[in-house]
């Protein structure tokens, strides 16, 4: 499996008990939709490697205990630490104008009368206010994810169409006046 063809689901953290167990924390907003883990990806020295899930159970905090098929101690704790993944082809199907972020690197942001706003180059997630960071004729453009300010998600077009407040894109394009 390569990297390219699975999302990051979350990492190891430390190992749980003497019996090969592990904590698992899911970077999700749904974890509902990992009840039933069969098998994982570990990043290990670059390479993704399959780990079969035996046991599982919650934890608080979106963490998961895991059992490896065959695990011990040792193997368990060269885990932690690691990076996990999960196939692309496992995302559940969204709906409507959600959109997982990975998919939308490279759609065309518009505003609702049609104006080009730029093209999406990545996403930061990073902080409490998720953005777009877009290329609009070599300028760099910043625009806040906020789920009412976004009208439609053409995924054939690879297109978002935005309500976006007056002057906003104004910041980022008009050239500032210098002092004399």
């Amino acid at each position: 499996m390569k990297k390219e063809d699975c999302y990051y689901l979350g990492k190891i953290t430390r190992t749980h008990g003497l019996a090969g167990n592990v904590i698992l924390k899911l970077d999700t907003d749904q974890p509902e939709f990992y009840n039933k883990l069969e098998g994982i990806f570990l990043e290990i020295n670059g390479l993704l490697t399959p780990f079969f899930v035996e046991k599982q159970q919650w934890s608080k905090d979106n963490s998961k205990i895991i059992s490896f098929k065959n695990a011990s101690l040792q193997m368990a704790e060269q885990t932690v630490g690691k990076n996990v993944f999960l196939p692309l082809s496992t995302l559940p199907e969204l709906k409507e104008n959600q959109f997982y972020y990975h998919e939308v690197v490279g759609f065309e942001i518009k505003d609702e009368n049609g104006n080009s706003c730029g093209t999406i180059k990545e996403i930061n997630d990073q902080t409490a206010q998720h953005y777009f960071i877009l290329n609009l004729n070599g300028k760099e453009v910043i625009i806040p994810i906020i789920k009412d300010w976004i009208l439609e998600v053409n995924r054939n077009e690879k297109l978002i169409k935005m309500q976006l407040p007056d002057g906003l894109l104004e910041v980022f394009t008009t050239p500032a006046v210098k002092d004399e």
